[in-house]
């Protein structure tokens, strides 16, 4: 993904695809533990922490793409994406 530094050591952005993915696989058990809670503050709660995960996720994309990787394309359309699941969280939160 990126190449070593001139001293040896390696690329500090190279983690940021690891949150992504690590991020965006603990999505849907937040959907999924606000969707069976019984009481609304409960499933508050995990509407409010999905909206962190998706922000983060949002954050580690933009950081990942101001760094020197190879899929800065793919990036921009994961961006957009996530800017999508936002809308649409957005209305879900508002139904629950």
């Amino acid at each position: 993904m990126a190449p070593l530094e001139k001293n040896g050591s390696e690329n500090p952005y190279i983690y940021f695809t690891g949150d992504i993915i690590k991020d965006s696989d603990s999505l849907v058990p937040e959907i999924i533990k606000a969707e069976n809670q019984p009481f609304q503050n409960d499933r508050l709660k995990h509407a409010i922490s999905l909206e962190y995960l998706t922000n983060k996720l949002y954050r580690n994309c933009q950081r990942l793409e101001y760094s020197e990787s190879n899929g800065r394309d793919f990036i921009k359309l994961l961006r957009k994406e996530i800017k999508k699941f936002k809308r649409l969280q957005r209305n879900w939160i508002m139904t629950l």
